[in-house]
Order: C-alpha cells, then structure tokens, then sequence
C-alpha cells in the first residue's frame, strides 16, 4: 500500500471478503435473534478462517477486513470485531496457560469473548472506574480477590463465555489503580441481563457479588489494567473507522445505483444538480475517512509515537462521516429506506452506536486536543 491507494493483492482480498460476506455470512446473519450472540455465524468465522486474521494481522489488515465485511453484512463485522476487542488482552497480556486455554477456541469460534470496562457511572470516563477488587487472602490461588459491583453496555453479555474485566485493586489513584482479568462466565457470583437497545448486536449488564479472583486471573501485572485497555482500543479505534467507513462504502453504492435509475421530474435522480452534488458530497467525506483510517492503521503498524492521536482521528472522522452518508442516503432514496429490511433501514440503526461506544465523538476529540498541545508544549 502507499499513502493513497491499497496494492492489487489487497484489493483483490476485499473484494473476495465483501461477496463472502454477502453469500455465506449474511445468510447466517439473517437467521440469528437481534440482540442475542449468534454462534452458528461465529463458527462460520472461525472455519472461514477470519477471526485467526484478527490475531495473525497487523492493524491495516484488521481494518480492511472489519470494512469489507461490513459492507456485505455488518453483523458478521460485528461478530468479529466482539471477538477480536474481548481476547485481545489475552493475546497481549494474558499468560501462556490463559491463551492456551481461551485463545484456540476463540479463533475457532466456539468461544464467545468480551470486553467489560465500561460501568454505570464511568463510560466515558474509564479511569472512573468503581467494580472494587477487596483483597482476599484465602482466595483463589492464595492472595487473590472479590469482585463486586456492576458493568454495563458490555456486548455480548450476558452471553459470552469469558469476560476481560477491568476493576480497581487500589494501587494507585485513578488509572493507576486499575487491574485486568480474566473472568469465565460460570464464576460463582457473576451473573448478567440483556438489555434492549437500539444496535441490534447483544448488549447487557454484568453483576459482581464477590466474585473470586486470583493471580492466575489477572491479564498483566496489578494495577497495570487501564494500560491494556487502552492497547486494545489503540489497535481497534482505528478499525471501528473501517467499520463506519464499510457501511459509508455501501449506503454510498446503494444511492449511486437507485439514484441513475429512479425516474423523477421528467429524467433520473441523478440528473438534478441537487441531488449529483449531495452524492459528491458523500463520496468526497466516504474517501477522506477511509485515507485517515488506512494512514491511522499504517501508523499503528509502524510502531509510530503518534498513535493515539491517530486512531482518535481515524474513529472520529469515519464515525461522524458514516452517519452523514447513511442520513443522506436515506434522505435521497425517500420512504422506501425506511421500510423494515431495507438496506438503509438496517444502516440507519447501526450507524448511530459507534459515534458512542470505544469513545464517544467528544472523548476523541479531547484526546486529540491532548495530543496536540502536548507536543506543542514539548517543542518549546
């Protein structure tokens, strides 16, 4: 790839990954329950051998496989990007016998994983953090602890089979007192409730009543787990930017299509200046978002210093972009978008979350100013 154009290899790969998703994974799509884990989807992942790229990839391949699978069915997207930001503090800094025991079945599909941080109280704020860890000397594995208090808007709960959970052992005030675990579902005192929302991917709350954890539970070292999560959202801030950029590509398409062929005022569409203009708007907006989430990933991938600003960007810009051009797509295909199965209809529901979830729009923009007036301050 250069810093404007993917290589032939690559375009021929999205390619094949946008007509997969569209003949094997959105059939299986349409099956499953909205708001419930869809397992039979996930080992078609698994077997297709999609969720191993999400391990074996560096962060540009991880984008160009979330876009083009979320152009020809967004749940399949979604379903491997869940599995993907769950485990991947395992892979990063779980321990030998975590990954041996997790890691096998996740890349197979037979192991459902998520990402618990956020919290009633602490969802943009992450270092706000309340589940407590009391020390519990006669726990698991001899010096370990009890969980207890509450996630919520976690995905893929209450059904996953393991949980990354973040919780405050105390360390240090703030960030600094934060710890990563390792949590299998059937631990005693967990338990969990769907909840009803607007995505139509599951989401629900997780409840801690001393849940018991010990040193072979914890992802890293003590009072180092807001360090992993934010590693895991470095690499997957970007790639929700490729999964607004796929939904942008296809909303885009859809109206080009409907555009030169709908009959109106004696010509097409396509024919008013209006209406040529606003889908030149969209393309224009659609193509800037995905050049600031490929230079975001390549940089990511470079091991460059300027990362977080970068993938703040990269999730900012194609967010806010992807909810422009559905809304406009919408607007010009008129009452027939907002029929139950549309396209656009199905768009429409699911490009409003991720302007929120991984950071809101205002959380990126306020690590961005961070990162600008921190360097300017360091060059002075």
């Amino acid at each position: 790839m250069t810093g404007f154009a993917l290589g032939v290899d690559q375009e021929e790969w999205c390619g094949q990954l946008r007509a997969l998703a569209v003949r094997r994974l959105r059939p299986l799509a349409e099956k499953g329950e909205p708001g419930r884990v869809n397992r039979p989807l996930l080992a078609a992942l698994g077997e297709l051998g999609l969720l191993e790229r999400v391990f074996a990839s560096g962060a540009l391949d991880l984008c160009l496989l979330r876009e083009s699978l979320a152009y020809g069915c967004t749940e399949a997207e979604t379903a491997l990007a869940l599995q993907g930001l769950g485990a991947y503090p395992v892979l990063r800094a779980g321990s030998e016998e975590q990954r041996e025991r997790w890691l096998p079945r996740v890349r197979a599909g037979r192991a459902v994983a998520a990402f618990a941080l956020s919290e009633p109280g602490a969802g943009s704020d992450a270092a706000a953090l309340a589940l407590a860890a009391t020390a519990d000397p006669a726990g698991r594995g001899g010096g370990g602890w009890r969980l207890s208090g509450e996630k919520c808007w976690i995905s893929n709960a209450p059904e996953a089979d393991f949980y990354t959970v973040f919780a405050r052992t105390g360390e240090g005030p703030g960030a600094k007192g934060v710890s990563a675990f390792l949590v299998p579902a059937d631990r005693p005192g967990l338990s969990g409730a769907p909840l009803d929302m607007l995505s139509p991917h599951p989401i629900g709350s997780l409840a801690f009543d001393g849940v018991p954890v010990g040193p072979r539970d914890l992802l890293g070292e003590p009072g180092r787990g807001f360090r992993v999560a934010m590693d895991t959202l470095n690499l997957f801030r970007p790639s929700v930017g490729a999964f607004a950029v796929g939904m942008a590509r296809a909303a885009l398409d859809a109206t080009l299509a409907y555009t030169a062929d709908r009959k109106a005022f004696g010509g097409t569409l396509s024919d008013l200046q209006a209406v040529a203009h606003r889908v030149a708007e969209m393309a224009t907006r659609t193509e800037a978002a995905r050049l600031l989430v490929y230079a975001a990933a390549g940089a990511y991938d470079r091991g460059a210093g300027d990362v977080p600003r970068r993938a703040a960007m990269a999730k900012l810009l194609a967010t806010e972009t992807a909810q422009y051009v559905v809304d406009h797509a919408v607007q010009l295909h008129g009452a027939v978008a907002l029929q139950r199965g549309h396209l656009l209809e199905h768009l429409y529901r699911e490009v409003r979350a991720p302007r929120i979830y991984e950071g809101a729009s205002e959380v990126q923009r306020t690590i961005i100013a961070k990162e600008l007036y921190g360097a300017a301050v360091a060059e002075r």
